[in-house]
């Protein structure tokens, strides 16, 4: 399973806004998106999974993919976690 890591510059964390613009982006691809935050992992697809890993400004994500589409998934899933996730850091 491919994976990348990447660490969140949102100040306030992957609280409910940035999560659902990840989620949305995750739910556009066919492959299995897994996130992980300090060993705990939540379904990439799931709002309140992404937003139960309590990820904080600073702290590394893992992000996994697994399917058809999985290395496209990684590249757009990775740009947009460095983006901000649609907010300013």
């Amino acid at each position: 399973m491919p994976e990348a890591r990447v660490i969140l510059k949102n100040p306030s964390g992957l609280h409910a806004r940035p999560a659902a613009i990840f989620v949305q982006a995750a739910n556009g691809f066919t492959a299995d998106i897994i996130l992980q935050r300090d060993g705990k992992e939540a379904n990439g697809k799931s709002i309140l999974a992404v937003m139960g890993l309590g990820a904080k400004c600073g702290t590394e994500l893992v992000i996994r993919a697994e399917g058809e589409d999985a290395d496209q998934a990684l590249v757009t899933l990775v740009e947009l976690v460095q983006a901000g996730l649609g907010e300013a850091s």
